[in-house]
């Protein structure tokens, strides 16, 4: 039998938290004891990005990712000391960040080292392979990352999903092979997206806990998905296959919202080459993932509206993607938006794997046939192949 919640109830509850903040206070302004003036600072500075706004301009963004704050004192560039500015101060408080100018009249094509130098006489330092001009916000750039984004994401995702006429004729045995296949597109996929946000991660400063971080990120978006799931069942609104498709299209979408963030911070950072092979290399990629997509539905006829629905939401993000990417590039909001693009692929590889089963079950087949096998198989080897062309 539960008591009166009264006053004396949430002073109960507060209690706890007012002899934490007593204790955190004694601890910071005791030092628990073990303050010692003798010690060293503790110096974590991140250089986030390096941007050439001008021909005759270098800016390098910076986070202070330790306990202290640190002061920036000299700046050198290809081992040279440099005038420069800082912005909002030199003095970069914990948890803070600055911009700092160089007035440098740098050459296109040649390469620089700068080396940030503290008051302690720490050194950070970050590179630019060729220099280049850094795009700005404009109308022409913004509809030049969103053609660049279409190419890579809602193109190829569109073109996948004209196989659907085809795979409709393989007859029952074939279509649970192309589930099977989705199945090894989207174990591929999850895998590929957890290696590159657990890499993002790594950039950035340690007081973030990047890795944990995009771990809890995708377990969140995991059982959130699963969560809503089990609600639409338990209020009797059937989930059909229609509706697997969406959801594997978001989770592809997702991820492809990451390829978007590598191509637009490879062409933003100067880095043209890189961004153009990119394109290509994921192009050939995601053509494969309207086949992913379209697999739950191959025993239905949906309407065309559904299909490019299921484009733009397999291939959009991929616009989205190259504007953040190449306007407002953050690792640690990346780092994030891969892990819940991980964490969707999952809920999505649980679904399909369900709906496999399912139809096993119906056919009185095996669900682990050689077909099925087979056309796992092929997913990964597909996925694998088509990757190299990004990697190499």
């Amino acid at each position: 039998m539960g008591r009166e919640r009264g006053p004396v109830w949430v002073l109960l509850g507060l209690a706890p938290l007012l002899g934490l903040g007593v204790l955190l206070a004694a601890i910071v302004l005791n030092g628990a004891g073990i303050d010692r003036e003798d010690r060293p600072p503790v110096e974590d500075l991140t250089i986030d990005r390096v941007s050439l706004p001008t021909p005759d301009e270098i800016v390098v963004s910076v986070t202070n990712g330790g306990p202290e704050p640190v002061t920036v004192s000299q700046v050198t560039v290809n081992e040279a000391l440099w005038d420069f500015r800082a912005e909002p101060d030199t003095k970069i408080p914990p948890l803070g960040s600055a911009e700092i100018t160089l007035p440098y009249s740098w050459v296109e094509g040649e390469a620089y080292g700068i080396t940030l130098i503290t008051a302690t006489g720490t050194t950070f330092s970050a590179e630019v392979p060729a220099a280049v001009i850094t795009p700005t916000f404009s109308a022409e750039t913004f509809w030049r990352y969103a053609l660049i984004g279409t190419y890579v994401g809602v193109i190829p995702v569109a073109l996948g999903l004209l196989w659907y006429p085809f795979l409709r004729r393989l007859g029952s045995a074939g279509i649970g092979a192309v589930l099977a296949l989705t199945l090894g597109l989207l174990v591929w996929l999850v895998v590929d997206t957890l290696l590159e946000a657990v890499e993002v991660a790594g950039r950035l400063p340690g007081v973030f806990s990047g890795v944990p971080l995009v771990l809890v990120a995708a377990l969140l978006a995991l059982l959130g998905l699963l969560g809503a799931e089990r609600l639409f069942r338990s209020r009797g609104e059937t989930t059909g296959r229609l509706s697997t498709s969406y959801r594997i299209a978001l989770g592809i979408g997702l991820h492809n919202l990451g390829e978007g963030l590598a191509i637009g911070a490879a062409f933003a950072l100067g880095e043209a080459a890189l961004g153009t092979f990119l394109v290509v290399g994921f192009t050939l990629h995601n053509i494969t993932e309207g086949v992913g997509i379209a697999a739950p539905i191959l025993e239905e006829r949906p309407r065309l509206a559904h299909f490019a629905g299921l484009a733009l939401l397999g291939g959009g993000p991929a616009v989205l993607g190259t504007w953040i990417g190449g306007f407002a590039y953050s690792n640690l909001a990346s780092a994030v938006l891969l892990a819940v693009g991980a964490g969707a692929i999952l809920q999505v590889i649980y679904e399909v794997t369900r709906l496999l089963l399912n139809d096993s079950a119906r056919s009185k087949t095996p669900a682990l046939s050689a077909p099925n096998l087979g056309g796992f198989t092929a997913g990964v080897a597909i996925m694998y192949a088509t990757a190299l062309l990004v990697s190499v």
